[in-house]
């Protein structure tokens, strides 16, 4: 199906870049003008040299124009393009306003390829270079309509093809298929056809191409920028990542630490062998405190602890889901029951980022109610749940493939004067929101308080 007009004069528009928020200015100025004005130099200097070849050769054997005229005139027509990149539009006009007024005094100077040269050259750098291209579209149409009509106006009035093909003695004579008359028409339009709409379509594809490496060039800084911003984001995200860990890793020990610090200061005066237990268990913190430091640093530093075995730090795996059980032995005084509701084996299929996350929960909301709670119990509930949610369950678009969760529940009461920082809490929620999860965080209604975190699983991938 053929396209309408209006499709038709959009493509032709949006092809000559009409309404493109775009100009094409020389990458440097100045030394685009500086190139342009010895290009200039150099045309003029080559037209005058073909203008007197063309007459020592007798190619003004019928021009009575005196000499100095005719240098003037060739002067003219290629001085110009000195300011072809500055002034385009202006450039082709003044050409084609030289080619009409030179070729109806003195004809056979334009004729000279120098300056028809100069004529294809302003055409192309006009397109090239307009910054509006309304306005280019514009004056070239004026031009070809100028040109195109003098060539009709030649064959019409001029000398007319009868005179030319009896000056090339072909009147009475047929060298080929077609007619001499015809033949010489058609052969006038197809190399002028050539000559403008060859300047015409070099100059838009020139246009189109320094266009194009602009965009380029501005995507691959737009892609360093981002890139760089990429960079400097996960820095800060590892930054943040690492925060959490040195607060929940020094948090849970040192709450421990301090407790059983208390419990052993008050035992030293009435009963000294008793308190061997609390400092055993500071002891033993302290060295767990210190070996978890140990591999974070490792890892944040990419070295090995020099007094360890070689990679000690760098090896030491994260804990995970399957080791929240044994949160309850260092729970410092406090009583701490652990319950896992999953599947044999479901525990150590979580991931091991998921898994940490819910094991730093535990550790934090834990090692919060030693220090901000009167509380004397706790419970913590580890959930995994692999069956796929309901269409009808809310959840179901949060959690398609099941999910990995931690309860914590004690019965207390906020302590007097313990206020935290709440970094604590932060770092919970900072870690939900990476894995897309669901946290639950506040006192109950029935007393004491919750700390609930939800992840969803991925997908059973074979």
């Amino acid at each position: 199906m053929p396209l309408q007009p209006v499709t038709r004069t959009r493509r032709v528009l949006e092809w000559f870049g009409v309404d493109v928020d775009w100009e094409r200015v020389p990458a440097d100025p100045a030394r685009a003008y500086r190139d342009d004005l010895w290009l200039g130099l150099a045309f003029a200097a080559v037209a005058v040299l073909g203008t007197e070849l063309g007459r020592s050769i007798g190619y003004f054997e019928d021009v009575t124009t005196p000499v100095p005229v005719l240098y003037l005139l060739t002067v003219l027509g290629a001085a110009p393009i000195a300011l072809r990149r500055r002034y385009p539009l202006a450039v082709l006009a003044v050409e084609y306003l030289h080619f009409l007024l030179v070729g109806i005094t003195v004809p056979t100077l334009t004729m000279l390829a120098p300056l028809q040269v100069v004529y294809f050259v302003a055409l192309f750098s006009a397109v090239a270079w307009a910054r509006d291209r309304r306005a280019m579209l514009l004056v070239v149409g004026a031009v070809l309509f100028v040109m195109f009509g003098w060539i009709v106006w030649q064959f019409a009035v001029g000398a007319g093809v009868e005179g030319i093909v009896e000056q090339m003695g072909l009147d009475d004579v047929q060298p080929g298929l077609i007619s001499p008359v015809v033949a010489w028409v058609a052969f006038t339009w197809l190399i002028n056809l050539a000559y403008f709409f060859g300047a015409i379509c070099a100059g838009q594809l020139m246009w189109h191409g320094a266009r194009r490496r602009e965009q380029l060039a501005a995507q691959a800084d737009t892609i360093e920028r981002q890139t760089a911003e990429l960079q400097r984001q996960a820095v800060v995200t590892e930054r943040v990542r690492i925060a959490r860990e040195l607060h929940d890793v020094v948090a849970h020990h040192v709450s421990v630490i301090g407790i059983q610090a208390a419990a052993a200061r008050r035992m030293l005066a009435g009963d000294p062998a008793a308190a061997a237990t609390p400092l055993a268990t500071i002891e033993g913190e302290s060295r767990e405190a210190v070996a978890q430091m140990r591999g974070l640093l490792g890892t944040l530093r990419g070295i090995e602890a020099p007094d360890e075995p070689r990679g000690a730090a760098a090896r030491m795996p994260e804990p995970g889901l399957a080791d929240v059980p044994r949160l309850a032995d260092g729970a410092g005084g406090l009583d701490v029951e652990v319950r896992v509701v999953a599947e044999p084996g479901a525990v150590d299929e979580v991931p091991g980022p998921l898994g940490l996350s819910l094991y730093r929960t535990a550790q934090e909301a834990l090692s919060n109610v030693r220090k901000h709670s009167t509380a004397r119990r706790a419970s913590v509930v580890v959930r995994v749940d692999r069956r796929p949610a309901r269409r009808d369950d809310p959840a179901a678009e949060r959690f398609p493939h099941g999910f990995a969760e931690v309860e914590v529940l004690d019965d207390g009461r906020p302590r007097q004067g313990s206020a935290g920082t709440g970094l604590g809490l932060v770092g919970v929620r900072e870690r939900v929101a990476t894995h897309g999860g669901l946290a639950d965080v506040g006192p109950r209604a029935t007393g004491g308080y919750r700390v609930r975190v939800r992840l969803p699983l991925p997908e059973d991938r074979p």
